[in-house]
């Protein structure tokens, strides 16, 4: 009865746990988007302007230019090619799936980030009850995790193995498929999906994972490249299991 109930609240946390996150995601969505939009309308209109009268702009107005330039590149919005980029919002569903998880597992690349009133104080009740949200989950998968450590310690010890032998074997095995999984093989992926070298792709899976998150690399975000659908909603998965993986490391 006891394992039937741990099943069935194992179960309620991370089906509350993802309504939480969709839930958010959502409302992040409906607060971002249209201020996003006019702030595409108000990029391209000053690029506009200035391809008009280029030739015969004072150095004060070039240096304007390129102010509200910058500051329209550290919002995310790129005034580079046609129009259709006005259509590509980055508070569509996948990216504001996307943001709601580093929120709340305090990664925090800054690269999306909320701009009106309504969604920078959403933002501050949604990581005060999701933060803590994430930190049980994230304990209750490490649980999990620590369940299989514990079958493979049984199957050593009945194997006649001494138990101090054992600790430090599954130890080591965790750490080894762990850096492998989480690291090693996501690297790969990375390397082809997004252009890095392999090292770039090391250097962003630890980032990430260590939740230091500096925002320099993340994934689906460079204007050139073809994502697949659904590649963002991957590796925010791949961030869930990585930091259980290096929750229950601490633990171990």
């Amino acid at each position: 009865k006891a394992m039937y109930g741990g099943k069935l609240q194992t179960g309620l946390l991370v089906a509350g746990y993802f309504i939480y996150l969709l839930v958010g995601a959502a409302v992040f969505q409906a607060l971002e988007r249209t201020a996003e939009k006019q702030e595409k309308m108000a990029a391209a209109q000053m690029k506009e302007a200035f391809l008009q009268n280029f030739t015969h702009l004072t150095v004060t107005e070039v240096e304007q230019f390129m102010k509200n330039l910058t500051e329209a590149i550290q919002n995310g919005v790129y005034p580079v090619g046609n129009e259709s980029q006005i259509e590509d919002s980055n508070w569509d569903f996948s990216n504001s799936f996307f943001f709601a998880g580093t929120v709340v597992s305090t990664i925090g690349y800054g690269t999306l980030r909320p701009k009106t009133a309504g969604g920078q104080i959403f933002c501050v009740f949604f990581a005060l009850f999701g933060i803590p949200l994430n930190i049980v989950f994230l304990h209750r998968v490490g649980k999990m995790l620590s369940l299989l450590c514990k079958k493979l310690g049984k199957f050593l010890y009945e194997k006649g193995m001494r138990k101090k032998k054992i600790k430090f074997l599954t130890l080591l095995f965790f750490l080894a498929m762990g850096i492998l999984v989480f690291l090693c093989l996501p690297s790969v992926f990375f390397q082809k999906t997004e252009g890095w070298s392999y090292s770039e792709g090391i250097y962003f899976a630890f980032i990430t994972l260590s939740t230091i998150g500096f925002g320099d690399y993340v994934v689906g975000k460079q204007p050139d490249r073809n994502y697949f659908s659904y590649y963002r909603t991957l590796v925010a998965i791949w961030i869930l299991f990585g930091l259980a993986w290096i929750a229950l490391l601490f633990n171990l």
